[in-house]
Parts: structure tokens; sequence; C-alpha cells
């Protein structure tokens, strides 16, 4: 592994995951594919050099539509052993933007130490004239070596704003502003070379990542005249846990609801989130298949966890975890 720089500045880990933040265009077929290491993005953010020492592991390059358990759990085992590690000081990954929110709310809800771990990505491949990567690159070494990010938690870091990792998600496809925290608000953002933070977050936890492979749980959609196809395919998959994107406040139609109902008595567990953007899911209506009868039926309701989120709470908890209320206890946090 190599460093970045020599001088006495504070270290960091440095891990290069892929995404588009380490694309560039393949000319025969002009599009954009993983072709840059971890090196060569340092190697574009010459200033990087004067706020820390980047010490560099290249541990894949892929599209984030390949991150899931499985390289979480790895992602997970490298930081956690270089924060136990006194000379570093934080921990800067570089991901693909599809699934960094996923990848930021798993390491935040299992890595224990309060050193700062700092996720940035991409909109715009290095191809582009006006590529945001090593901008976002030099404004997360900021944040990771600011001694205000202690205990702040795992961090996404782009266009120069701060994101929390429970509350964050990607807005649009493209924009570089794209990622936001809704009614929470930005932790804080990068001024020139200057970190303000404007708030800490209140809502974080802690759950043991247990072992090495994460139980099964599926995401079905909710929407106007589905029927229950998919949830009775994830049962018949072997999922032991269930997450439904219902519709507004937390409601199914009918026949999803009497799936859910024979999901429960067969013993799998099912989390009820929203599609809607903003606010949380609550059991308000009675009609057959309104959150009031979801409740009776007895599943457990993600709060304003967005559904990719709420499956990941999920897959966690139920390692050590099946009894209802504690579950609901949980997402209550």
């Amino acid at each position: 592994m190599a460093l970045s720089s020599t001088d006495d500045l504070p270290l960091c880990l440095f891990i290069a995951t892929g995404g588009t933040i380490a694309m560039q265009v393949d000319p025969s077929t002009s599009a954009p594919i993983p072709a840059l290491s971890g090196s060569d993005l340092i190697k574009a953010v010459p200033a990087i050099a004067t706020i820390a020492r980047l010490e560099i592991n290249n541990l894949s390059n892929v599209p984030s539509v390949e991150m899931g358990p499985q390289r979480w759990v790895q992602l997970h085992q490298v930081i956690e052993a270089a924060l136990a590690r006194q000379d570093i000081a934080g921990v800067l990954v570089s991901h693909g933007t599809d699934t960094l929110e996923e990848t930021a709310w798993f390491l935040d809800l299992t890595l224990t130490s309060s050193k700062p771990v700092v996720l940035i990505g991409a909109q715009r491949n290095a191809s582009e004239s006006d590529f945001d990567g090593p901008r976002n690159l030099l404004s997360g070494a900021r944040v990771c070596v600011e001694p205000e990010s202690s205990g702040k938690g795992v961090m996404a870091v782009l266009n120069d704003q701060i994101n929390a990792a429970r509350e964050v998600s990607k807005t649009h496809t493209s924009d570089v502003e794209s990622f936001n925290s809704g009614d929470a608000g930005f932790l804080g953002r990068v001024d020139g070379d200057t970190v303000i933070f404007y708030r800490s977050s209140c809502r974080r936890q802690y759950l043991s990542l247990g072992r090495d492979s994460l139980p099964r749980v599926d995401i079905v959609a909710m929407y106007a005249g589905a029927d229950a196809t998919s949830l009775n395919a994830a049962v018949q998959a072997g999922a032991r846990g269930i997450v439904i994107q219902a519709l507004g406040a937390g409601n199914v139609n009918a026949e999803v609801y009497a799936a859910i109902s024979q999901a429960i008595e067969a013993d799998v567990t099912v989390v009820i989130a929203t599609r809607v953007p903003r606010g949380r899911v609550r059991p308000l209506y009675g009609f057959a298949g309104g959150g009031s009868t979801l409740k009776e039926a007895g599943v457990i309701f993600a709060n304003d966890l967005s559904s990719q989120k709420a499956r990941i709470l999920l897959m966690l908890a139920i390692q050590s975890i099946r009894s209802a209320t504690e579950l609901q206890d949980i997402f209550d946090q």
C-alpha cells in the first residue's frame, strides 16, 4: 500500500471500491466502465497532499449495483481493523452513488469506533470535462481529518455537503447536488478549506454484525393493482424477512394484506416502509390493508426509514431478535 504524502499530516485509509468516480469512457463502446484505481484518483487531486496522508486500499473496482451484504461485510472488516490502529485518524471510501446510502447506513450501524468514516462518489465520470470526483475526494479528505468529525458516525460527502448515513438519500439520477437528508437537513458543509458542522445526528444506533453472512431480506413494492405474486415468491425463496414498500402512511390492498398475514404466520418478519420520500409510516387506517389492520396482523413499522434502509436494519436485527416488540423498539429509535 502506497502513501500519498510523506508530510507530517493525519493518516487516513482510503478505500477504493469503484463506481462512477472510478470510470472512464471506453472508446470502443463510448460508454463509461471501471478504469481508475485509488492511486489514479489521488494523483488527480494533488492538493490532497496538503490535507492528509492517504494509505490506499484498492478493495474492488465495481459499479455500486454490485454492492451487497457480502461486500458490505468485507468492507466492514477492513474499516474496523483500520480504525483500531492508533495511527489511523479516519477512513475515506470512494463508492458508486447508486447504493452509497445503503453502504453508509450498514457501516454506521455496525462500526464501533468514534473515528470518522466518509463516503464519497461522483455523478460524472472521469472522462467528462466537469468531472466532480476530484472535488468530492478533496472535500471528503477535509471532513475525514476534521477533529469535529469524531463521533458524527458515517458520513456521505458530495457537492461539499455533509450528510448523516441514516438520513441521506440520492434524489436525482445525474445532478451533482443529488444527495440530501430531507427533513433532517445536512450535518454541515465544506466551505473552501473549512469544515462547518450545523448539527449531530441524534438517532444513531449500533447493531452487532454477529456473523459473516446476513439473513435474506427482500423488498416487495406496493402499487396500484399489485397482487401477492412478488411477496409469495420472496417467502418461497426463503426470505426470513420482507420489507413492504407500501403506499402513503403504510397501506396495502386487501390481497397483499392477506399475503402479509400468511407470511407472518409462517414466521417471516414483515416490515412496512413507504414509497413516499418524506414522513413516517404508522398504523392509521382501518380498512383491510390499512396501517391499523397491518399492526393487528403483527407487522413492524419502519418509522421514516426508506425501504432499502429498513431492509438493512432488519437484516442485522433478526440475527438475534425475533420478538415483534423488540424489533419495533429498534425501528422506533
